[in-house]
């Protein structure tokens, strides 16, 4: 079986009849879903994931710190994590 033969249509990606066009178009349409999706969860998700962010980032520093005060922070983080992805 020939490169040629392959892929896309019976053709192989990128070697199209109608030109590499078709594969940069199509790449946008899928750059633009993404994006649109993107916002949907952001408007949808993000103050829960702005929380969600804020809590990951105590936990590191908080191992970052060790020792007992970075036990007791890490406990506490490890807590409200749990409450979070409970709701």
């Amino acid at each position: 079986m020939h490169e040629e033969d392959a892929g896309f249509g019976g053709v192989a990606a990128g070697r199209t009849p109608f030109g590499p066009w078709v594969w940069s178009a199509y790449r946008a349409y899928n750059e633009l879903l993404r994006e649109k999706i993107k916002k949907r969860f952001e408007a949808s998700e993000g103050p829960w994931m702005d929380e969600l962010a804020g809590l990951l980032v105590d936990l590191v520093n908080a191992r970052w710190e060790g020792g007992r005060k970075g036990d007791r922070v890490e406990s506490e983080v490890l807590a409200k994590l749990d409450k979070l992805l409970e709701a």
